[in-house]
């Protein structure tokens, strides 16, 4: 059996291809370096990130134009043909569609090429004869396709519009396969909130005309109590016993009505049947199933504890914006990470900040800080207008929030010199009142979030704050993107000895 989801924390828009025993999966970004986290797995349930597929400042400029949270880079497709690995992906923020690729999937990968598609969402497909499909997600809305050269990136016919789905609003996300006789054309519709479904068409032809199927939209949680909810941005793929499966995203949404999401949207997995007419069948997407025959490939979890003792950065690290190169250092303190602020505000582009998502709903962030004469600390982010920390400085610690056009400091305390240990702990438990004075049934976010100084087990410790975490949910805050937690400098520099995160089961009912 094999629970979802499968890739917990915000990886949305799950793109997947299988070459050989191996499958490989890409996810969105947006704003944050480096760009399109990839994964292997040998049984597509248990997935270890190898790398991401932009790595290098030079594959797209940083930072972003115009950066603003939940831009950059949307939605990318992941395929393998003539012997190379394809990733074709959209920058909102400058440079528009574009196409990588690499002969292995650690890399290196290749520098952009441009292709002069309006658009986002695109995908890529090949005819026997090596002729190449790009579907997009037109501006002007609906489905688009283009023949392209995919060594140059030049339009060779098109685009022309092609189906669109249902009627319901954003037809996006195509994915276009050669199964058998037919094309099938998989989008997303709806929206990409409670409304997310998954609908197809086929034809003899990629140029069309197209058929929907007859039970369209084939999945979508809309207006159920299921707890996976916003099911949609889906990819086929077919294991080598001949089952096929849909890698998809959604959200566990918690709290009360009308719920919030705070981890971003994740990737899920769910089975595949056909019909004896050819159309695909989809049950709602389970919590648990039954996993894809063949052999048990289980692969090393993300270390709980990173001692910065390694040459390189573990590719799980993410940056907003941009990560220059003169603003941490693995080597000027052998054994510790050295920030040097960039920004003097986390409440704008700009900033030095490293953290690595949010997975778990329950779990325990600890770091040790060595602020010096800087300022610095741990920072659970959303936005640069959604985002708490604790944060050494001037001998003191200190607990701010920012919440939209507020920031206040919630707690103080004074703080001898030298390390520090801060830790930000998150449990969907006991929560904190929604106003003063409520008791049992006033809570209303759907978690709370805990910050100290020096070690939370000590028995004569308390929190700086407790705070409520709805405010770093995507409802409140909008946009695709889900919690990242890290560290940052914002004033000189500031060392890290070690960083640990460690999920902290919930307590049974």
């Amino acid at each position: 059996m094999y629970d979802n989801p499968v890739i917990s924390g915000f990886h949305p828009d799950p793109s997947v291809c299988r070459v050989g025993d191996d499958y490989y999966l890409v996810c969105s970004s947006f704003e944050y370096f480096p760009g399109l986290p990839l994964f292997h797995s040998k049984d597509l349930v248990h997935w270890q990130q190898i790398g991401n597929v932009l790595d290098r400042p030079g594959q797209l400029p940083l930072p972003l134009p115009g950066a603003k949270a939940s831009g950059g880079l949307y939605a990318p497709t992941i395929r393998h043909h003539d012997g190379r690995f394809w990733v074709v992906n959209t920058n909102i923020d400058g440079g528009g569609n574009f196409l990588v690729t690499a002969e292995r999937p650690e890399g290196p990968w290749s520098d952009p090429v441009r292709i002069d598609l309006t658009g986002i969402d695109p995908d890529l497909a090949w005819e026997e004869d090596g002729t190449c499909w790009c579907a997009f997600s037109g501006p002007a809305g609906g489905i688009n396709m283009a023949r392209i050269d995919p060594a140059t990136g030049k339009v060779l016919e098109g685009p022309f519009p092609t189906w669109s789905g249902t009627g319901l609003k954003f037809p996006e996300a195509p994915h276009l396969y050669r199964i058998g006789d037919w094309w099938y054309l998989l989008i997303a519709e709806g929206g990409t909130e409670r409304g997310h479904s998954v609908s197809l068409a086929r034809s003899r032809s990629p140029r069309g005309p197209w058929e929907g199927a007859p039970g369209n939209p084939l999945l979508s949680h809309s207006g159920t109590s299921h707890p996976i909810q916003n099911t949609g941005h889906a990819d086929l793929v077919q294991a080598p016993d001949g089952s096929w499966w849909m890698v998809l995203l959604g959200v566990r949404p918690r709290g009360f009505t009308p719920d919030v999401h705070v981890l971003g949207r994740e990737t899920f997995l769910t089975p595949v049947e056909w019909d004896e007419d050819g159309w695909p069948v989809l049950a709602p997407v389970p919590e648990r199933h039954a996993a894809p025959g063949g052999a048990w490939h289980p692969v090393p979890d993300v270390p709980a504890r990173d001692d910065f003792d390694a040459p390189a950065l573990a590719p799980h690290w993410i940056s907003p914006f941009a990560r220059p190169e003169g603003s941490w250092s693995l080597t000027e303190r052998p054994g510790r990470l050295l920030l040097t602020a960039t920004g003097p505000t986390l409440d704008s582009p700009g900033h030095t900040f490293l953290g690595r998502r949010q997975q778990h709903h329950d779990c325990r962030v600890t770091a040790e800080i060595d602020p010096g004469t800087g300022r610095g600390g741990l920072c659970v982010r959303l936005d640069e207008a959604h985002h708490y920390e604790v944060e050494a400085a001037d001998g003191e610690v200190a607990v701010l929030a920012r919440i939209g056009p507020l920031r206040q400091t919630v707690a103080r305390r004074p703080a001898p010199a030298g390390p520090l240990r801060l830790t930000v702990t998150i449990r969907t438990r006991d929560l904190v009142p929604a106003s003063p004075g409520l008791t049992d049934g006033g809570t209303t976010g759907p978690d709370t979030l805990a910050f100290w100084f020096g070690d939370p087990a000590a028995p004569d410790n308390r929190p700086l704050a407790e705070l409520d975490g709805r405010y770093l949910s995507t409802e409140v805050a909008c946009g695709f993107t889900g919690r990242v937690i890290g560290m940052y400098a914002t004033e000189g520099q500031v060392a890290f000895d070690w960083y640990e995160y460690v999920p902290v089961p919930a307590p049974s009912s």
